[in-house]
């Protein structure tokens, strides 16, 4: 018997640059259950090589980061990507705040749409590219309140036990 041998996520990324496809890194599960998304625009990355050989190993969280509008550039606030061990004295800070590339329409575009009252700017999801280029897509969305979580989930339930009946047939 062979033993399957498992590859590891730098390979699985190498592997997705040759073959042309875009490769997953994380995703803001909660921003689609505490947010209602209206718009999306995907926007490029300034990153340390210790910080994207740590997102080759799916090292992030995007959980309780947010996008903010600062001197007319956009900056990814609270993002935590951890620690390269590898890069021992030469690491990058976990925490810090990394700026954001996009189009001079598409910023001023985003900048009036988040100056809206009760819009904000999330990261939804962080992903290589077919060229293996970090790429973030940001949210612009608007808080939901307690009742539209709670219709949210109802539909989830129901989405659900629809595919559970239609699997036992």
């Amino acid at each position: 018997m062979a033993k399957s041998k498992k590859k590891k996520p730098a390979e699985e990324a190498k592997k997705a640059v040759s073959t042309g496809q875009s490769r997953h890194i994380s995703e803001n599960r909660k921003a689609g259950f505490k947010f209602e998304i209206l718009e999306q625009i995907e926007t490029g990355i300034i990153l340390l090589g210790s910080e994207v050989k740590s997102l080759r190993e799916n090292r992030i969280s995007l959980d309780e980061a947010y996008v903010r509008v600062r001197e007319g550039e956009l900056w990814l606030v609270g993002a935590d990507i951890a620690e390269y061990r590898q890069a021992t004295i030469w690491n990058h800070a976990p925490r810090r705040p990394r700026k954001l590339l996009v189009h001079k329409r598409q910023l001023h575009k985003i900048t009036v749409r988040a100056h809206e009252k009760g819009l904000t700017l999330i990261p939804l999801r962080i992903y290589f590219n077919d060229r293996g280029i970090v790429k973030l897509m940001v949210g612009v969305c608007r808080g939901k309140k307690l009742h539209d979580k709670r219709e949210s989930l109802k539909t989830a339930d129901a989405k659900r036990s629809m595919d559970r009946a239609t699997r036992r047939k």
